[in-house]
C-alpha cells in the first residue's frame, strides 16, 4: 500500500500524516488528528455537516482527499473559540436556540463564519443562500438564521470599537 506523507496545519498546529492516497480530509481530522467537532453527515457534499475552511475558504471535507490539503491551512470547529471564549458565532447559535440536535451546528457554524467573512452584513436572504448548501434537518432554519444576524452585528461592532477609540483620543 503506497501511503504519501502530508503536513496540515491545523487550527495553528502543524500535523502530519502518513495517509493513503484515498483517504478523505474529513477522516484524516476525525480519525487521525482526533479532531471529531467535523462531522460525517452523508459522504456526498450535501449536507455540509462536514464543512471546514481550508486556506480561508469553505471546503466540504468529506469531498477532499488528505492529499489535497497537503501544505493548507485548515480551521475547523475547534478553532473557532479562544480558549474558553466562544466565537461570536458559536455563542448567538447557543442565544438564539439555533441548533436542536447539535449534529449539523459545526458545518454550519463554519459556513457561517466564511459567509460574515466574505459579507460582513449580509441581509436574511443572503444568509438564507449562504448557508443553503448546509442542511437542517431540526431547527427549520429561522432561529440559525437569527444566530448569523446577532453574529454579524456583534462582529461588525467589535470590528469597529478600536477605529472608535483612536478617534476618541
Amino acid at each position: 500500500m503506497t501511503t504519501h506523507h502530508v503536513r496540515v496545519t491545523v487550527n495553528g498546529e502543524v500535523r502530519e500524516a502518513d495517509v493513503e492516497p484515498r483517504l478523505l480530509l474529513v477522516h484524516l481530522l476525525r480519525d487521525t488528528f482526533g479532531l471529531t467537532g467535523t462531522h460525517v453527515g452523508c459522504d456526498t457534499s450535501n449536507c455540509g455537516a462536514c464543512t471546514v475552511h481550508v486556506d480561508g475558504r469553505s471546503a466540504k471535507s468529506c469531498t477532499m482527499l488528505a492529499v489535497q490539503a497537503d501544505g493548507a491551512e485548515v480551521r475547523t470547529i475547534e478553532g473557532m473559540a479562544d480558549g474558553a471564549t466562544l466565537h461570536p458565532l458559536q455563542q448567538a447559535f447557543w442565544d438564539q436556540h439555533g441548533l436542536q440536535c447539535g449534529f449539523c451546528t459545526p458545518g454550519m457554524i463554519m459556513q457561517a463564519a466564511w459567509l460574515l467573512h466574505e459579507n460582513p452584513a449580509p441581509s436574511e436572504v443572503e444568509i438564507r443562500e449562504g448557508i443553503s448548501g448546509n442542511l437542517c434537518r431540526c431547527t427549520g432554519y429561522l432561529n440559525i438564521v437569527k444566530a448569523v444576524q446577532q453574529a454579524a452585528a456583534e462582529m461588525r461592532t467589535a470590528s469597529e470599537q478600536p477605529a472608535e477609540s483612536a478617534v476618541a483620543s
